[in-house]
């Protein structure tokens, strides 16, 4: 079952050009994937820092069949396929003064760019043919203004598990290389995904790996992470 976020009750056109590298460490505008080797780039470093970060998701929507049955089963396997794979893109943030939330489809939680959490999805792609795929925004501007941001992503429908989906996420900042992460772990049955984790430590943001496979909803990936949220029961 899918988890919304309820809140606790409370008391009360031409982008710049990247900075100079330091000798020997040249800035790379070829894409970065991040891999279990090779798990985190610094943002800030690599001249990413400010503007608007794009957060795309993409996956296969009805991955091949590797045998087809035929007769009865074969309209059975038909009508098994025809509801597609549906991803939902999303992501848990927690700002500097330390306010806590979610970014996601389910619940109409897609924020705003330009206000608190300056963290914005544009749509939920319902089917996975769009070629665009889901999009989430992060608004640099305000670096100082957010803390941590975990991107995730969860299967809504259509699929048991991620090894279907073969989903992959790119982080693209206003200026530097585009970074890649691909869903490519062993994911058992889990409905789940800790996909990155974007930090801000000391001034210095940076975008880790994670891949982690959560069994259970939001409220799992919450514990799993330390967030602290409240949650209930909700659908979109």
């Amino acid at each position: 079952m899918a988890i919304d976020y309820s809140k606790r009750s409370s008391g009360g056109g031409d982008q710049p050009p990247p900075p100079p590298s330091q000798p020997g460490s040249p800035v790379s505008l070829s894409k970065v994937t991040l891999t279990k080797s090779s798990p985190s780039v610094s943002l800030t470093k690599s001249g990413g820092a400010g503007g608007k970060l794009h957060v795309n998701l993409n996956w296969n929507a009805r991955p091949a069949q590797a045998e087809q049955p035929k007769g009865f089963l074969k309209r059975i396997a038909a009508a098994a396929q025809s509801s597609a794979i549906d991803l939902d893109l999303g992501c848990l943030f927690e700002l500097a003064d330390g306010r806590k939330g979610v970014i996601q489809a389910l619940g109409n939680q897609f924020g705003s760019l330009d206000n608190p959490p300056y963290i914005f999805l544009d749509g939920d792609d319902r089917s996975g043919t769009n070629t665009g795929g889901e999009n989430l925004f992060v608004n640099l501007a305000h670096a100082k203004d957010l803390r941590r941001i975990l991107v995730f992503a969860c299967i809504y429908e259509g699929a048991s598990a991620f090894d279907q989906a073969a989903g992959v996420v790119t982080l693209t900042p206003a200026s530097g290389a585009p970074i890649e992460v691909r869903l490519d772990e062993t994911a058992g049955k889990s409905r789940m995904c800790a996909i990155a984790l974007i930090d801000n430590s000391g001034g210095e943001l940076t975008v880790r790996r994670e891949v982690r496979y959560i069994d259970g909803a939001q409220d799992a990936l919450d514990r799993a992470y330390g967030w602290g949220m409240d949650w209930t029961p909700g659908r979109k």
